[in-house]
Order: C-alpha cells, then sequence, then structure tokens
C-alpha cells in the first residue's frame, strides 16, 4: 500500500490524491500541474526540469518557517510563498544547497506542520524549493486542511 501524495487506482496505476476532479470548480485549475505523458506526446525533451516533476498543485501560501540542516544542523528561517502537498517554497536570504536533507516546520495561526524534506531548487538570495518527503499524520491533516482552505476561497 502507498503512504503519502499518491495512491493505487486498478486501472491507471499511481496517481497523485490532489487530481480528483470533484476537487476542481474548473478545468482551469487543472493547467497548474504538467504531465510527463503530455510533454512527450508533444515532443518535447525528455529530460526533465524541476518544474516539471511537479505532481501536486501549487497554491500561494504564507507561514512561517524554520528549517534545520539534518547533517551539520545549520538552521534558516523565511515565509513561504507556495504550499502544495508535495512541498513548498521558501523565501529566505540564507538558503540551503540543492539536496540538503532538512526538518522544515511550518507555522500559521497557532498550527504546526513538520516534515523531513528534501531542498530541490536554489534561488539565491531569494529562497528554496523543498519537496516533502516524510511527514506524520496529524501534520499531514493540518496541511491538508490548510490547502482546502486555499483551494475554497480563490
Amino acid at each position: 500500500m502507498f503512504q503519502g501524495p499518491f495512491r493505487q487506482t486498478k486501472g491507471k496505476g499511481i496517481v497523485p490524491l490532489t487530481i480528483c476532479p470533484s476537487h476542481f470548480r474548473t478545468v482551469k485549475t487543472l493547467s497548474n500541474v504538467i504531465s510527463m505523458d503530455d510533454r512527450t506526446i508533444k515532443g518535447q525533451s525528455l529530460k526533465a526540469g524541476v518544474r516539471d516533476r511537479r505532481y501536486a498543485i501549487r497554491f500561494p501560501f504564507a507561514a512561517d518557517v524554520e528549517i534545520i540542516d539534518m547533517e551539520s544542523g545549520s538552521r534558516a528561517s523565511g515565509v513561504t510563498s507556495d504550499l502544495s502537498l508535495g512541498g513548498c517554497f521558501v523565501c529566505t536570504s540564507k538558503p540551503l544547497a540543492i539536496g540538503t536533507r532538512v526538518r522544515i516546520t511550518m507555522i500559521r495561526k497557532n498550527q504546526t506542520v513538520e516534515a523531513l524534506a528534501v531542498v530541490r531548487i536554489l534561488k539565491p538570495r531569494i529562497g528554496m524549493g523543498v519537496e516533502f518527503i516524510d511527514m506524520e499524520r496529524p501534520y499531514d491533516e493540518v496541511l491538508r486542511r490548510w490547502i482546502d482552505q486555499v483551494r475554497h476561497n480563490r
């Protein structure tokens, strides 16, 4: 059984939990997700950029963030600019290196989400994109509530 943002289906294999037609109000919302199948059908390069590997829709979202490098113990703080079930972008003046494994803590309105994550994108002096790799159930539930609130307020 798969855990996290994916689920196993009989006809389609493994699919992201966030891609469910009942969650979307218009087809336009689906344009935020890029499918690798669409890229290869259109004859584009098979090399996947970071944007092409995303599997969850991102939403604008601001939460205070504390990040700890799991290897060195160094810390960074910042604010999220967007959030999805798969990760977030953290605006910080001291982003960590790509591939760094981190513990991320996001706080908004007295609610906390903690996860193990990996830095996937680095934008010097702007911030870093992180992918969540492990999150305990209580934090996952808070994350899903945050995303549902943002989705319904659009």
